[in-house]
């Protein structure tokens, strides 16, 4: 993990909205707890991700690149997080060697204290879980002292897998559920930045009241109950490696 003086975290995203819907809570409280956030987003989504871009008269896959491009920068700057494309097309991701060797120049880079990014399995989208793959990977060979000899190599952050869109179906056990209470308007926020994506606006306020209400159930701090620090909106995330502790409380 990071040694430097500024905690960091690295967000591995398929398309600009995967990591809005399911992970800009967990930036933009990072963000404010004074971490560096950088994002990589593999591609713009420009052929399965933008439905809505696709029914404006004229459009072009450039004029939805730039589209994307634009309303993805905007979120990133509301988030306070960096952001990196990759520009790679998408339905399906085309990735490579130099896009890895890339990523991994990255990781050792920003030494990421926690890395978040896709499950390894989604039936409704193969991009999601080739991205997921795509960042572990680069996360292991970052940690490989033969890998460009004499460059810093990484630590062993965590990873965390977002919620996928249809969890049940993707074998998604979240074991982690974040209290983004704080920073929720922020979130929502972000959300109307992506009008390409407009049906998912509803759909993933929906996903964070039902994370906070488990959330606060869990935690003892349901705002149904009316505690004192009740707990409304949630992320979930299932954690890919095990927790060292010294002791279990």
């Amino acid at each position: 993990m990071s040694t430097q003086s500024q905690k960091s975290a690295l967000v591995v995203s398929a398309h600009p909205g995967d990591f809005v819907w399911r992970t800009g809570g967990a930036i933009a409280l990072h963000v404010k707890r004074g971490y560096r956030v950088k994002v990589v987003c593999l591609s713009y989504g420009a052929r399965g991700e933008s439905q809505g871009a696709w029914k404006q008269p004229g459009a072009t896959l450039e004029a939805v690149k730039r589209q994307r491009h634009e309303e993805t920068v905007r979120v990133a700057e509301l988030l306070g997080a960096e952001i990196e494309f990759f520009d790679t097309e998408d339905y399906p991701l085309d990735l490579n060697r130099a896009m890895l060797d890339r990523l991994v120049d990255i990781y050792r880079d920003v030494q990421p204290d926690f890395v978040l990014t896709h499950p390894s399995a989604d039936p409704y989208n193969y991009d999601h879980p080739d991205a997921g793959r795509f960042a572990q990977q680069a996360r292991i060979i970052a940690q490989a002292a033969g890998h460009n000899p004499g460059a810093k190599t990484l630590g062993a952050p965590p990873v965390f897998l977002f919620e996928p869109h249809q969890p049940e179906q993707c074998d998604f056990k979240p074991n982690v559920i974040l209290n983004i209470d704080e920073v929720w308007d922020i979130k929502r926020q972000a959300f109307e930045f992506l009008p390409a994506q407009r049906h998912l606006w509803d759909y993933y306020t929906r996903v964070a009241l039902q994370r906070g209400a488990q959330g606060g159930r869990n935690s003892g701090r349901s705002a149904t109950y009316g505690t004192a620090q009740g707990m409304t909106y949630g992320e979930a995330y299932q954690r890919v490696f095990p927790m060292v502790l010294e002791e279990l409380a």
